[in-house]
């Protein structure tokens, strides 16, 4: 290995990527698999559909509210106190639903785990390993520890069920508390250092960058595009256990499906990191909405038997958070990353705006309909509008009309002119006489 390399990953980033890996793969794996409570606690008269579904939104809200707060305090005073306070609270939140009730799941599962999830997740272990790595390894370190942190659904869901079957939802969420409160004791390996190659980093400004953030078209198309991403995702993670129930497969398949998600969404995470590389972070990004919102289509389309809910699962958990890699590389490109923290939050109160109304209208729609058909058509019709969005933000001069002279000319000048290779003499002849009819 060569003494350029060795020097990039510092034992200060080795480190804090284990730690951050290992936090993110149980906050994530805890919060996946609260689904898979939704059946039991509705079978057994705790809670109803509607009011589970409710709390899930709550919880995907307070997580979207306390991002930007948690990101700025990470930025400013590193990770390792709000990260530690979080598992705490999450321990408290997860220990709330074991009584049942209305008010034990919107206040604890609802409320306190939202706010705990928002300093275990992305917004904050990302930016914290953003700093730490120089911008030649920023991209492949950001991948690896989203890559690691989605192995926990993989673990986590599978034990959930088998716990739930075996001794009971009351007990398994205990168990998962306990799970939550390890995490205060991996927070005190995190490190604070900044890369050699950036010497001397900014100093975090909350209000400046977000002022600078808000005056970027860029920023702001990407920001309503996630919208649909968290709309997506956690109407999947909330309600695709119960529709699967409904439609007369075994409990098993939802925990085997949450688990297959978290397997593939690791290799979807890396793979996306490393074609951000090559083809830019927007393209990646647009591509990623497109082909989960084909996959989202084509599972409703379809008949649900074992063998389409698992080939489904598959696909969504390959472009689960493969977002993660474009999205802070598109954030670290425009802005840098000693605000990351902050203006990852912002964005994804967007994304979290988008899961409150998944995980509730998904399922308010049930309690109504009895199904959730409304639900799946919700997710296609949201999701090609984000591609939209997100294909729009490529082509600055794209003003909406496909046809238009502007938007063919501005393809050109992307994607032909600007290209490496040597042009055709037929779009030479085109060139000149577009520069002609300029001029």
């Amino acid at each position: 290995m060569s003494q350029k390399t060795t020097a990039t990953w510092t034992p200060a980033l080795l480190i804090s990527l284990i730690a951050a890996g290992s936090i993110l793969s149980l906050s994530m794996g805890l919060r996946q698999s609260l689904g898979l409570f939704m059946e039991p606690m509705a079978r057994g008269g705790a809670v109803t559909v509607a009011t589970f579904g409710f709390a899930m939104a709550m919880q995907n809200l307070a997580w979207g509210i306390g991002q930007p707060s948690m990101g700025a305090i990470c930025d400013r005073y590193g990770g390792r106190l709000v990260v530690a306070g979080a598992a705490v609270l999450y321990c408290i939140g997860l220990a709330m639903m074991i009584p049942g009730g209305a008010l034990g799941l919107y206040v604890g599962g609802g409320l306190l785990v939202g706010l705990a999830v928002a300093a275990t997740s992305h917004g904050v272990l990302v930016g914290l390993i953003s700093r730490l790595a120089s911008p030649a390894i920023r991209t492949i370190a950001v991948s690896i520890l989203a890559a690691v942190g989605s192995l926990g659904t993989f673990l986590v869901a599978p034990a959930a069920q088998a716990s739930i079957e075996r001794w009971g939802w009351q007990a398994t969420l205990a168990g998962l508390a306990l799970a939550a409160a390890s995490m205060t004791v991996i927070a005190l390996l995190f490190r604070r250092s900044a890369p050699q190659s950036e010497g001397v980093p900014h100093r975090p400004n909350a209000s400046r960058a977000i002022a600078d953030a808000l005056s970027n078209r860029s920023f702001i198309i990407t920001t309503v595009a996630f919208f649909a991403c968290g709309f997506q995702l956690i109407f999947i993670a909330t309600h695709l256990p119960n529709f699967i129930a409904t439609c007369g497969l075994p409990p098993t398949v939802g925990a085997n499906a949450l688990a297959l998600i978290g397997i593939c969404n690791a290799f979807g995470t890396l793979l996306a990191g490393y074609l951000c590389q090559r083809w830019g972070n927007g393209l990646v990004l647009a591509i990623i909405y497109l082909l989960r919102t084909l996959s989202i289509a084509l599972f409703f389309a379809l008949p649900v038997t074992i063998e389409t809910t698992l080939i489904f699962a598959a696909a969504m958990g390959f472009l689960w958070l493969s977002v993660v890699p474009p999205v802070s590389g598109i954030i670290n490109g425009l802005f840098g990353p000693a605000n990351f923290g902050t203006l990852f939050g912002v964005m994804f109160l967007s994304h979290q705006i988008g899961a409150f109304l998944g995980a509730w209208l998904g399922g308010l729609s049930y309690q109504l309909s009895g199904t959730y058909s409304i639900g799946w058509l919700a997710l296609i019709i949201v999701g090609m509008m984000a591609v939209a969005l997100q294909f729009r933000c490529l082509i600055p001069r794209f003003d909406g009309v496909i046809l238009s002279t502007d938007w063919k000319e501005a393809l050109w000048d992307k994607f032909v002119t600007a290209a490496p290779r040597p042009r055709t003499p037929s779009e030479l002849q085109y060139s000149e006489r577009k520069l002609r009819s300029r001029s």
